[in-house]
């Protein structure tokens, strides 16, 4: 039997007692994680913001990368947080990024869990650095450098991973042949494409880390209305279906307490020891998606978003992009 078979997680659910409706606070209920450490992007706002509260109230010591770092901190000192640290970081500016990274490293910090949470979802077209499409720069080649520039923490700690991804994956896969959107930019199409990344990365980050202790998990933190959503208007939502026309969001959506649970749960859950390279919903590893179900758009997980040739070649083509490459 190879390493990659002893090491594959089937998408198979492992009952872990906890669901949709499971609350961040829920699944840390009686766990102190005191003299853990976590790194957790975008934990200033919505599901962030809900991560680090749950983290921090269990004892973590938690650091949050800002690209406004000074907002950051007055975010999180009304929350109460104020003992959250908070680094300048934008996940669109690679130098940044590996900045963030080089200041941490030299912080004498551990790290045990690495949230990459932080997303943008639908914005006009816009490039950043060398000419990338925003999307996949932030949500994927950001947060692929961040990880790989902290990974001797990371390897350390025997760390875990947490990606977050969406059911945007459904939308698309890896627009291998043209994955900045130079020609014919499409809003949903670069979102699914990077939300497919971003399952794609926990894969192979998890097949090439867990011999070092490390590994990887992507999440889906279900439905939730936060600033995420601040590039629509309400009749693009009215006609997504999520809200009706008086702004009402429909049943089934998630609070933000809600939509961090599974990624709490995937961070730190004793039920995931020895276990990686999955994608999460409610609260436990989900099942591929039913194609025949009526709920096929918004339940499971898609063949192309844990693919692991896909997910080998996305690995490769970030690494020639960034210049940055831990785990050759």
């Amino acid at each position: 039997m190879s390493r990659v078979e002893k090491l594959h997680t089937p998408q198979d659910p492992i009952r872990s007692g906890f669901g949709h409706d499971s609350t961040a606070a829920a699944v840390l209920e009686g766990m102190d994680l005191s003299g853990c450490t976590a790194v957790v992007t975008g934990g200033y706002s919505g599901l962030g913001l809900e991560t680090v509260r749950a983290l921090a109230g269990a004892g973590v010591q938690v650091t949050v990368p800002a690209r406004r770092a000074g907002h950051a901190r007055e975010v999180l000192a009304a929350a109460d947080l104020g003992g959250v640290k908070v680094y300048a970081m934008d996940l669109g500016d690679q130098k940044s990024v590996k900045n963030f990274a080089k200041e941490y490293l030299k912080s004498g910090a551990g790290l045990d869990i690495l949230i990459n949470n932080a997303a943008i979802m639908a914005c006009p077209e816009t490039r950043v650095g060398p000419g990338w499409e925003a999307q996949f720069a932030t949500n994927h080649l950001g947060h692929f450098t961040l990880s790989n520039e902290l990974w001797p923490l990371l390897a350390d700690g025997g760390a875990r991973v947490v990606s977050l991804t969406s059911t945007g994956h459904k939308i698309s896969g890896i627009h291998f042949d043209d994955p900045q959107f130079t020609t014919d930019y499409d809003k949903w199409q670069a979102y699914g494409q990077a939300k497919t990344a971003n399952s794609l990365f926990a894969v192979e980050l998890d097949k090439r880390g867990a011999d070092h202790g490390v590994r990887a998990f992507a999440v889906h933190p279900g439905g939730i209305m936060t600033e995420l959503q601040r590039h629509l208007t309400r009749e693009e939502m009215v006609a997504a279906g999520w809200m009706n026309d008086e702004g009402v969001v429909r049943e089934g959506f998630k609070t933000p307490e809600q939509g961090a649970a599974t990624s709490i749960w995937a961070a730190t859950s004793p039920l995931l020891d020895g276990k990686g390279g999955v994608y999460c919903e409610d609260c436990d590893i989900a099942r591929p998606t039913d194609p025949e179900s009526p709920l096929a758009r918004f339940v499971g997980v898609d063949a192309h978003a844990v693919d692991p040739d896909s997910a080998a070649r996305l690995w490769e083509l970030s690494a020639e992009l960034t210049g940055v490459n831990a785990l050759p």
